[in-house]
């Protein structure tokens, strides 16, 4: 004669593989998609952090001399690489940035191509979609007008 509870218990066999299988799922969706999306965030802040401190080391520089071009440049990528020192060098390259003066109007613009060099690749969910959807340029721009 057949245990009831014996054959209750043969019958869950594997049961406890699938859970697990379909908790693991979830859950490293979650946490792939906090770390995918926290990564590109912390760029654009280094991003901002590194414009601002841009501009701020450039108003020392006369604009009246005549290499202000080269000089504003000169310090804005010194900047750019002292403040994104934590990015891996083999995304550093893809990094650009732009110092113009333009009617008194000082801008530093840095941004990063995201698209085609991403810090974390992205993951294609059925149902979801594309992990993390970003932007394919992260643009950082500050600006400060200078009063003659």
């Amino acid at each position: 004669m057949n245990n009831p509870i014996r054959s209750g218990r043969h019958s869950q066999r594997g049961a406890a593989a699938i859970e697990f299988a379909l908790v693991f799922v979830m859950f490293f969706s979650l946490f792939y998609g906090a770390v995918s999306y926290s990564l590109p965030i912390l760029l654009v802040q280094s991003l901002n952090e590194a414009s601002a401190e841009a501009v701020r080391r450039v108003i020392a520089i006369n604009p009246a001399v005549s290499n202000f071009s080269a000089l504003a440049t000169a310090e804005t990528n010194t900047v750019v690489s002292q403040r994104m020192s934590w990015l891996p060098a083999a995304f550093r390259p893809y990094l650009s940035s732009q110092t113009t003066l333009v009617n008194g109007l000082l801008t530093v613009r840095i941004q990063y191509d995201y698209g085609n060099h991403p810090l974390i690749p992205p993951l294609l969910l059925p149902g979801i979609g594309k992990l993390p959807d970003v932007p394919a340029t992260l643009v950082s721009t500050s600006t400060l007008k200078l009063t003659e």
